[in-house]
């Protein structure tokens, strides 16, 4: 995991940046964010709790999703991860992280929305692998509406919903039979889920979807053996921030250690949720929030 030489200051670990208001169109590109969030391309240090597993990690092209295949890949794990089409470039830097960390790499870009494209997903991660250890549903979208529910389009709604939400039943329902006990689910949900912000009423709402269907879903595949979790981010500095927030600077000021997350810092969450120490946890949700309370 990160380094740990001397204890740090978790407010100024990573200084807040006067971040410059800036804008994107979706999904957004990490090249054009100021600053450039952090993966732990310098910082990240594993030490193979992962060795030789196989993870699949939806989103993993930028944001929280390539911090994770980041960091899975120095912990010795083998990564297939999806990508949009127009996010092309995006995925061949988190293959190259990967591949760089002397692990395999397959970025799939696919339309997660679709269900044929989630079976299809999984046939590929087993047909690369032969099996699924970790699955991470990761990838989500919003879109900010501050003029309130009217302003929400129904073509907004569905995507949203499917992609945060039929996305992860899908592949959760299609992995099951290639996941092996001593296997797990990690799923992404948000501070959103407990405390939503009235411009992301559908987002939150398919966040707090998130956390019902883990522990539902963790009391169904205990007795399998397969752990489901999940983490629960607050404000992280992401390509989804720019491309989908109509102010950013400042952005992350509300949490109580008074900045964003960079994604690297949620990536040792979603590392040890996959680890055998963690194998008696189940059900669970991380919170990982700056310090704003969660349920």
């Amino acid at each position: 995991m990160t380094a740990d030489r001397e204890p740090e200051n978790p407010v100024t670990r990573h200084p807040r940046p006067d971040y410059p208001e800036q804008h994107q169109r979706p999904p957004g590109w990490t090249e054009a964010m100021d600053p450039r969030p952090d993966h732990g391309e310098e910082s990240y240090r594993g030490h193979g709790v992962l060795a030789d597993r196989a993870a699949v990690i939806t989103g993993g092209d930028s944001g929280i999703g390539r911090a994770v295949c980041l960091a899975y890949a120095r912990e010795g794990a083998d990564v297939l991860f999806t990508h949009l089409p127009e996010e092309e470039g995006e995925a061949a830097e988190t293959a190259r992280l990967v591949e760089d960390a002397g692990r395999r790499a397959v970025p799939v870009s696919c339309d997660i929305r679709e269900e044929q494209a989630c079976r299809d997903l999984v046939d590929r991660a087993v047909d690369a692998f032969g099996r699924i250890d970790v699955l991470v549903n990761n990838a989500a979208f919003q879109m900010a509406q501050p003029d309130g529910i009217e302003a929400v389009t129904t073509e907004q709604f569905d995507r949203v919903v499917r992609t945060n939400l039929y996305a992860l039943f899908w592949l959760s329902k299609f992995a099951l039979p290639h996941i092996p006990k001593g296997g797990c689910i990690i799923n992404t949900t948000s501070v959103q889920a407990y405390k939503p912000s009235p411009p992301l009423l559908d987002y939150a709402m398919t966040k707090g979807g998130i956390v019902t269907f883990t522990q539902g879903l963790a009391q169904m595949l205990a007795p399998r053996g397969i752990r489901v979790n999940a983490v629960a981010p607050g404000p992280v500095w992401t390509p989804l921030i720019p491309a989908t927030m109509p102010e950013t600077a400042e952005f992350g000021k509300q949490a109580p250690l008074g900045r964003a997350a960079q994604p690297a810092e949620m990536a040792p969450a979603y590392v040890f949720l996959a680890s055998s120490g963690a194998g008696y946890i189940t059900g669970e949700i991380v919170n990982a929030t700056g310090g704003t309370p969660l349920p």
